[in-house]
């Protein structure tokens, strides 16, 4: 992005600072450490920046849930502002503190532009209408006076039983890659000032915890660390500039990630040649005393940390405020301090927090909100994935009469998953239940901040539902959409997501007599806190629908009427249940408020499905992890045919593969005169793509490559490059596929980086398992 080396001024800076101004520069401090009793009318409470001269006499390095300041733009802006003021009076030069918040799905704050999830994002396999929505999160952030946005996240996720997974872009490093440099790249493009930085995360392997359970051990070596799980990172830092990079809560080979030097210097600066600012997670350097018990004191835990290569502590000082008395004691060398405090005050020089900097200290300018709502929309109807249809789709009005029913069908909240606006609110609303004393088997008095994530809150749901409704009063239900769409369309109430909830049999008998379509809208809820079956902390041991939803299309399916399932979730679920008893099956992967009408649209035709699976999904759960990068010898496919499957599942395939969509249209994928060849260390391929349909359509065609030989082991195939393109019927298309030699590089058997000579296989087709042609290219050492 810029020259990573110090400039001038952060070196006089740096010299004038004292140890404790040093340490000060490394620790977060809580915004509401500062809240009093409300200091004007209408408050809610009142910042009292004169307590900084006590609590932080040395400065402020960062600001953490800054977000809590204000519900609107204008407020967060003014309490923003306000802290500002005071710790540029506490702290030397003048120094502001660096703001962060959460920008996965958009600017985690009421006045943000919520997007569709992230899993949706990849969905769309459109990296740049990726970087249009990272841009608007961004212009956001720096209308309230936020500077660092902590995303993307970076983690492969190939367990579906993480709850997490709808935070990723999927399973593939490529994918991933491509959308995560993308996403950086919209965060830093704006011409505005100050500039905000992306920070990626979570470094590294986080999402293959074992178990699937949540900040759990990772087991891979290195050689699978370095060449699949950090190629995001390494990619975003050198094709996007990343600046940021947060730690994993997970420990690898008995090391937890915050202290390992490395993941933190050897891998990801010496390797990756990151030069930024590296910050942990929320309480992650606690962890080394109450968690791993690798340090039996706060000071232990600074000093292992800093040593490895962590700069900053989040969100508070709780440890590094004792790296003061550990570089006193000789327990840690002032070079580490020196060499952290350089990193963020580059960072700060960056956003405009150093007076006398080229940068603007403000801005004024505000968020393209309709530009924000077109892209919103972009997204959703590109992420919607159709992943069966016999024909029954798209519904017309000679489909006949249609109900609708399902748990999901009248529900606004279960389009909305963690770090959202609304999660955001039942946050705070499961905080007032736990502290009120309403949540059965938790002592307000003693309970831990992770408590709430797991707390079961009886009868809690429908308020939710009200305060998501309030939170987006302009979005539709499914329920809502369809009566738009087709006044005859019936609602029938029928299911839950609880075990509360069965089937009444002669109910369904009575709902769906007069029925000629019955839509059925499945799924299960994602988020922080309440009931729900995904999301942080909320891993399960069975991805299946919660409840009776399994049964209940089944029960439909009985009847002999004609069924669409619509799944609406962040992940892949194990329901080869629901798609046998299914005509058609649309997954709706957590679009948010425009959720309701974007997938009525796709039911009637007016949006035609052009997603694809980011995630394959599963026959059973004993299959977890599956996807489609596996090794030779392991997994579920094989190119010489030769498999090793379980004894009690028929087919060991996946119900649906990664890159599977299906669309209204029809398309050929056929080679064309321009043959696969390496040139200036770049593989082309080119292809023809036909509509043989008489409807437009968008389709994603991918090229994925498989290295036949080499002396380590390598996948059956790795995703190489892909382009998403709309044809007219009948319209035929020539495309050139292009990806640089260096994407099939990886660790050799003597350590370095690079590929072996010889004979590369290249696939063409749909998804990885619907390859249309195939040729190979001879690659050179």
């Amino acid at each position: 992005m810029t020259d990573t080396e110090p400039s001038p001024v952060i070196r006089s800076i740096l010299r004038g600072l004292s140890l404790e101004q040093k340490v000060a520069q490394l620790t977060g401090m809580f915004v509401t450490d500062l809240f009093g009793p409300p200091s004007a009318p209408g408050e809610s409470f009142g910042i009292a920046t004169e307590r900084l001269h006590t609590i932080r006499p040395h400065g402020v390095g960062h600001l953490s849930m800054a977000w809590f300041l204000g519900s609107t733009a204008h407020d967060l802006r003014s309490g923003i502002d306000r802290v500002q003021a005071g710790v540029r009076e506490v702290t030397p030069f003048g120094m502001g503190a660096l703001v962060h918040n959460e920008g996965i799905n958009g600017f985690l704050h009421d006045s943000g532009t919520q997007f569709p999830t992230a899993w949706a994002q990849a969905a769309t396999w459109d990296p740049e209408l990726i970087s249009r929505a990272s841009t608007v999160t961004a212009d956001h952030m720096r209308e309230t006076g936020v500077q660092v946005l902590f995303a993307p996240v970076l983690d492969l996720a190939r367990d579906p039983r993480w709850g997490r997974v709808h935070e990723t872009y999927g399973e593939d490093p490529e994918l991933v890659a491509q959308i995560a440099a993308a996403f950086v790249r919209g965060v830093h493009s704006s011409d505005a000032s100050p500039r905000v930085l992306a920070g990626g995360k979570h470094f590294v392997g986080y999402g293959a915890s074992e178990g699937g359970l949540n900040q759990a051990i990772t087991q891979l070596g290195r050689r699978a660390l370095t060449d699949e799980y950090a190629e995001p990172f390494r990619r975003a830092i050198r094709e996007a500039g990343l600046e940021v990079v947060m730690d994993s809560y997970n420990e690898i080979d008995g090391v937890p990630s915050v202290s390992d030097p490395w993941l933190l210097t050897d891998l990801l600066r010496d390797q990756l040649g990151f030069r930024g600012m590296v910050v942990s997670d929320y309480d992650a350097i606690n962890m080394l005393r109450t968690v791993y018990h690798t340090a039996k004191t706060e000071q232990e835990a600074a000093a292992q940390s800093l040593s490895a290569g962590m700069d900053v502590e989040l969100p508070s000082d709780t440890n590094f405020v004792h790296l003061t008395a550990a570089v006193e004691a000789g327990r840690v060398s002032e070079e580490f301090v020196d060499r952290a405090v350089l990193r963020v005050l580059r960072v700060k020089e960056l956003v405009g927090l150093i007076p006398g900097s080229s940068v603007a200290s403000s801005s004024t300018t505000a968020p393209d909100r309709a530009a924000g709502a077109a892209i919103r929309s972009a997204i959703a109807e590109r992420a919607v994935v159709l992943l069966q249809n016999d024909g029954v789709l798209p519904l017309s009005p000679a489909s006949g009469r249609v109900l609708v029913t399902g748990p999901a069908a009248d529900e606004l909240r279960i389009h909305f998953g963690a770090y959202t606006s609304v999660s955001n609110m039942e946050m705070q609303l499961g905080h007032l239940a736990l502290r009120s004393g309403d949540i059965p088997g938790i002592d307000p008095e003693t309970f831990n901040f992770t408590d709430i994530f797991q707390a079961r809150m009886p009868g809690i749901e429908p308020r939710f539902e009200t305060k998501t409704r309030e939170l987006h009063p302009e979005a539709a239900t499914l329920v809502d959409a369809l009566s738009e769409t087709d006044a005859a369309v019936t609602f029938a109430p029928c299911g839950g997501f609880s075990d509360d909830d069965p089937i009444d049999p002669r109910r369904i008998d009575e709902a769906v007599a007069d029925a000629d379509v019955v839509i059925v809208a499945v799924g299960e809820r994602t988020g922080w806190v309440g009931n729900n079956t995904a999301g942080e902390g909320q891993s399960t041991a069975d991805p299946t629908l919660p409840g009776h939803q399994t049964a209940l299309v089944e029960a439909i399916a009985a009847t002999g009427t004609t069924v669409v399932t619509v799944v609406v979730s962040g992940r892949p679920l194990v329901i080869p249940r629901v798609a046998a008893a299914s005509n058609a099956v649309l997954l709706a992967p957590l679009l948010g408020e425009v959720a309701g009408r974007t997938i009525a649209d796709a039911l009637y035709g007016r949006v035609n499905p052009s997603g694809h699976l980011p995630t394959t999904f599963p026959r059973s759960a004993g299959q977890i992890p599956i996807y489609h990068g596996h090794h030779y010898g392991s997994g579920y496919d094989h190119p010489t045919g030769t498999r090793h499957g379980y004894g009690d599942l028929a087919d060991p395939s996946p119900l649906y593969p990664f890159g599977h969509g299906l669309s209204y249209s029809r398309f050929a994928i056929e080679p064309n005169g321009v043959h696969a060849s390496i040139t200036d260390d770049l593989i082309r391929i080119g292809c023809t793509v036909t509509n043989t349909s008489d409807r437009e359509g968008e389709t994603v065609v991918q090229l994925y490559a498989r290295d036949e030989a080499a002396s380590i082991v390598r996948p059956v195939r790795q995703l190489l490059a892909f382009s998403r393109v709309r044809v007219a019927p009948g319209e035929r298309i020539e495309l050139t596929l292009v990806a640089p030699v260096e994407r099939l590089h990886y660790t050799m058997a003597d350590g370095s980086r690079g590929i072996e000579p010889g004979e590369v296989a290249l696939l063409v087709g749909s998804s990885s398992t619907d390859v249309r042609f195939q040729t190979s290219v001879t690659v050179g050492g």
